[in-house]
């Protein structure tokens, strides 16, 4: 019997070339972006830094981290991790605890002592910085990567801004505040607290800054029509808070009223109630309607703090409010009611949000102000007037930490190029990764891990950071439950199901390509692959 023909195919021969004739589609490697680095208002690579966590390289994770945000350990906090509710892995079982495993990063880098490297070479350019906050900071930080000298000048005797004025110490410690301050500052950024700019443009002159970022955080609280008396004690929520970090804590009585739904009047309501209160919220709208976040409501309720939704306050006396019960109309909005209660209380609180202080803008021409009482930018952030720029709670835009380091990122970016004489351009985005185009069946089901709480009593009593982090092992559970949407991670999948030996691997960390003399577009690579990085483009005939 004859023994089977066979033959080597060389890929550059004619026997291998004619099978891309049979195909009507090829294979092509592609990234699409990420849904929760699509989300992230500061910018970060986020499936970028867990890749490395999985491998437990926390250096190189927390260094990749900080490319976009120099803040891990802060924002591991205070972050509202919105990317957590755009991740695909919460279509399978729960999001990737993001937040947690920035934290822990955050932690240990502050543990270890890594630094950022000072500049290799400076570009003789100076630009001034008006706030200490995370605006402001963000700024500072990614403008010194770029050579620049900054300063950066407040009109307060900390740094940090509304971070720490802003953000109880159970939130947020002061001790690692001050760190991820510090390692700016320890660059080659001199800060100058205690000082404050009444006149951008003369301050500027005086300095012979080039350039300028304004960043002065909302601490003017927004006050109400309240009939009083003259004993009636009314104070605004940032002043308690602000009084907060001093010695002379406010003295408010036992009976404490905060009026107003937001993150801030949650924020106050769980202080007091560690000094010894009995807050009460007041809120004219509901639960489902207040701008706080719905888990701060629920941890303020676990401590003991007592809201009336639906009610408005309408005389504050010396030792007693009267509130006015709401009802909701049929279109939803909180309508009087004729409905009066009575609350004792030694003093209101005031936490109907807050106004930017733009006096050091007076005097400046072409830049305006909107109705609200920002300042309109461009989308490179800068203003009316040529070489200053605005970002953070001075802008139009949502007033959160992630956001104002976001601005600080960005305009850091269109600030070097403005120096240079030049235009920032961003680089264009991928598509994004829906779920609709992954593998889900090839990652098992791993449960998000839990952060520790601390326990009720305390949290009544004391100032202890409320929420907990993740240890080395669950922290790196929770990177790994990451599914690399829309990037390669070199699985192998298109590689082994491969009918025709299309799929080249090039080596650790260069991924794959194809071989279309071999392919002949069955797209099976294309249907296996669990973060769906490869699609299929038809041929061109």
């Amino acid at each position: 019997m004859d023994k089977p023909f066979a033959i080597t195919l060389n890929p550059g021969s004619s026997l291998a070339n004619h099978t891309g004739s049979w195909r009507t589609a090829r294979p092509v490697y592609l990234d699409r972006l990420p849904p929760c680095n699509n989300q992230c208002p500061a910018g970060e690579d986020i499936q970028g830094w867990l890749f490395h966590a999985e491998s437990g390289s926390y250096e190189a994770a927390w260094r990749h981290l900080t490319r976009d945000n120099p803040f891990a350990a802060i924002m591991g906090r205070v972050c509202y991790h919105t990317c957590e509710s755009a991740c695909n892995r919460g279509k399978i079982d729960e999001a990737v605890g993001i937040n947690s495993v920035e934290r822990f990063l955050g932690d240990e880098a502050i543990k270890r002592g890594w630094k950022f490297a000072a500049p290799t070479q400076e570009s003789g350019k100076k630009v001034l910085i008006v706030g200490a906050g995370p605006s402001g900071m963000s700024a500072a930080y990614h403008l010194r990567k770029l050579g620049h000298a900054v300063t950066v000048m407040d009109a307060g005797p900390y740094m940090g801004g509304m971070m720490r004025f802003g953000i109880p110490k159970y939130r947020l410690p002061r001790e690692v505040l001050d760190a991820e301050m510090q390692r700016i500052v320890d660059m080659g950024v001199t800060v100058k607290l205690n000082s404050k700019v009444d006149s951008i443009l003369d301050t500027m002159k005086a300095g012979g800054f080039d350039a300028a970022f304004l960043a002065v955080g909302a601490h003017i609280g927004k006050r109400a029509m309240i009939p009083s008396g003259d004993a009636a004690k009314i104070v605004d929520a940032i002043s308690v808070l602000r009084s907060m970090e001093g010695e002379d804590k406010p003295l408010l009585g036992r009976r404490v009223v905060v009026y107003g739904g937001g993150n801030t009047a949650i924020d106050v309501a769980r202080t007091v109630k560690r000094m010894g209160a009995e807050p009460i919220i007041v809120y004219r709208r509901t639960r489902d309607k207040a701008p706080a976040h719905d888990f701060e409501i629920e941890e303020a309720l676990q401590e003991g703090v007592m809201v009336k939704w639906l009610s408005t306050i309408k005389q504050a006396g010396d030792k007693e409010i009267t509130i006015e019960k709401m009802a909701l109309d049929d279109k939803g909005f909180p309508q009087p009611t004729g409905e009066f209660e009575t609350l004792e209380a030694d003093s209101v609180v005031l936490a109907l949000g807050q106004d930017v202080d733009l006096g050091l803008l007076n005097g400046v021409p072409g830049l305006e102000v909107t109705k609200d009482g920002v300042v309109k930018v461009g989308t490179d952030l800068m203003t009316g007037h040529p070489g200053i720029f605005a970002g953070g709670d001075m802008v139009p835009a949502d007033r959160n930490v992630t956001v104002a380091v976001g601005h600080g990122k960005k305009a850091a970016r269109n600030i070097d190029a403005w120096l240079r004489g030049e235009t920032y351009a961003a680089p264009p985005k991928h598509e994004v990764a829906r779920f609709e185009k992954l593998n889900p069946w090839y990652y098992a089901d791993a449960p998000k891990t839990v952060r520790p709480m601390l326990d009720i009593i305390r949290r009544q009593s004391t100032f202890e950071e409320v929420q907990g982090g993740l240890d080395e092992s669950t922290a790196l559970f929770e990177a790994r439950r990451c599914l690399s949407c829309g990037n390669c991670f070199e699985c192998d999948n298109c590689y082994g199901v491969c009918p025709d030996n299309a799929v080249i691997k090039l080596g650790p960390g260069k991924r794959f390509q194809f071989n279309y003399d071999y392919c002949k577009g069955c797209g099976m690579c294309v249907a296996e692959c669990p973060c769906g990085a490869i699609k299929m483009e038809a041929e061109d005939i």
